[in-house]
């Protein structure tokens, strides 16, 4: 493979993502017959046919995947070359991609805004998504940061706390157990919960909250897709839900939603930012984790007693 180049390797992504070799050329600013030639030593290069032609485009052979694999980690390790070489010139610019669960939604606005202000010339893109989804995402490399609940435990990671959160039951304002105090386990349990579905982090705490007390977990209960229509089911007494204080914060203090008062909680969390353990640290990831460590904090809305929150 001593004829492979690094403008091969870009010939054959272009054509993975635009699926014609016209287009691929335009998008390299190239000529068509180039690309072709390229794909064309290549195959013959390998020995192996590294793109079906079909009349709906063209698409990566099983050989064509390996080879798009190793583009891909080539340019990688390029971006990160590029970004190392910046903060040598002293140069405060590069791309970063952060994944989150969705309650970072809550504060990720005002988060970023000032991290940009710090650093203008740093493009940061934010994927909010489950729990399992960013997990994913941080597996296969399509971020560089994930903010989680908590660390995952089937992969090799660095983690660092940047905050704390709290998971409380909310109710309507006007529920039966609103204002009430020392909630038992026993009395919450016979609640009709709205809840997100598997694979959310408040669902897996909500599953182990309870798990003490028989036939809870298949009580009643609706699943629902996203924090903010729970809320919206709560505000309107359908039932009640176990959410992060920092997910319902602007509705308790607007009075459309009530904190109960349940023994054993609230559950102290801490935010974590996570990256590979098996990845070299870029400057722009070294940037953003030393902000986070240092203001992150600040970001993050909260109650210093949320169980005591006025109904």
């Amino acid at each position: 493979m001593k004829n492979v180049t690094f403008r091969k390797l870009q010939s054959l992504l272009a054509i993975e993502t635009h699926r014609k070799i016209v287009d691929a050329a335009k998008a390299l600013g190239l000529t068509a017959p180039a690309i072709t030639l390229q794909l064309k030593q290549l195959e013959e290069d390998a020995g192996v046919t590294l793109f079906e032609r079909t009349p709906h485009g063209m698409f990566p052979t099983e050989a064509g995947k390996v080879f798009l694999e190793a583009a891909k980690e080539i340019d990688e390790r390029l971006q990160r070359l590029d970004d190392d070489i910046n903060a040598f010139r002293r140069v405060k610019r590069g791309h970063i991609t952060v994944g989150a669960v969705s309650t970072v939604k809550y504060f990720a606005a005002p988060l970023f805004a000032a991290f940009s202000k710090e650093y203008p010339d740093v493009h940061l893109e934010l994927i909010i998504d489950r729990r399992d989804e960013t997990i994913a995402r941080l597996k296969d490399r399509a971020v560089d940061i994930a903010l989680l609940g908590r660390p995952p435990r089937d992969i090799s990671v660095r983690a660092a706390v940047f905050g704390e959160h709290s998971l409380v039951i909310v109710s309507a304002p006007g529920h039966a157990l609103a204002g009430k105090r020392d909630i038992t386990k026993a009395e919450i349990a016979n609640e009709h919960f709205l809840h997100r579905g598997k694979g959310s982090g408040t669902r897996t705490f909500f599953e182990r909250f309870l798990k003490d007390i028989p036939g809870r977990l298949d009580g009643p209960s609706t699943e629902m897709e996203t924090v903010e229509a729970i809320k919206q089911a709560v505000m309107a007494d359908l039932g009640i839900a176990f959410l992060s204080m920092q997910s319902v914060a602007a509705e308790v203090q607007a009075g459309q939603l009530a904190v109960l008062d349940v023994m054993g909680l609230p559950i102290r969390r801490q935010w974590f930012a996570i990256s590979r353990s098996d990845r070299a640290v870029t400057p722009v990831m070294a940037a953003f984790q030393a902000f986070l460590a240092t203001r992150g904090e600040t970001f993050l809305p909260s109650f210093s007693d949320p169980a005591k929150v006025p109904a």
